[in-house]
């Protein structure tokens, strides 16, 4: 894929999640892995600037050192976009918002527990929610980046919700499906503390993902 589909991909992915309902307004950001001979890095959304009126030269290509490249400054949590490509070889892109439901419980303090099987498709038994930090910092990065270990997607306290993936498709795909689970938790909370599946079972659960899907 060349540079400029890569850009108008991050774009289109940033405009899709708020059609799909999962962010609102210009909150949020998009980021995709942008690696060449002399580059290593990634294009992430700018800051402030409207998905709608976003242009390709608009995306700013960042290096993993930090530098960025372009007309535009680069969304405020450039920090955890770069520390994740750095420490996560399988993320090859990544979707964050502040999806209503996921950001209700973050607000909360809560991660989503196993309470329905589909929770492992983050990669793990649940899906923690990082303690907060201020928005921008290497606090939030750090945070982040632990609440991620083993897993695809994260709450973020009092702020949002992370997912990765190894495309801008599959990455967006995580965040809806969060998203979804958020809502359904937050629902069954409405009526109390929900039972919730063993260790075993969402283990059992994990390795029959692996085989889920239509073979690649």
């Amino acid at each position: 894929m060349s540079e400029l589909r890569m850009r108008e991909a991050v774009i289109a992915a940033a405009r899709e999640m708020n059609a799909l309902g999962i962010n609102r307004g210009m909150s949020g950001n998009v980021s995709m892995r942008y690696v060449t001979d002399d580059f290593d890095g990634y294009l992430i959304t700018p800051t402030g600037l409207p998905y709608a009126q976003t242009m390709p030269e608009d995306i700013v290509a960042m290096t993993l050192a930090g530098k960025a490249h372009g007309r535009r400054l680069p969304s405020s949590e450039w920090r955890f976009h770069r520390d994740i490509y750095g420490s996560r070889g399988d993320a090859g892109a990544i979707v964050h918002t502040h999806a209503p439901f996921a950001t209700t419980l973050a607000c909360m303090n809560r991660g989503i527990p196993p309470f329905h099987y589909m929770v492992a498709i983050a990669g793990g038994r649940d899906i923690r929610c990082a303690p907060y930090a201020t928005f921008g910092t290497q606090e939030l990065s750090d945070r982040a980046v632990a609440a991620l270990a083993d897993r695809r997607a994260c709450l973020l306290a009092h702020h949002g919700m992370i997912a990765t993936g190894a495309t801008l498709e599959a990455a967006l795909a995580v965040a809806l499906e969060v998203e979804t689970l958020a809502e359904m938790y937050w629902r069954v909370l409405q009526h109390g503390e929900p039972e919730l599946l063993s260790d075993a079972e969402m283990d059992v659960t994990l390795e029959k993902f692996q085989t889920y899907g239509q073979p690649r």
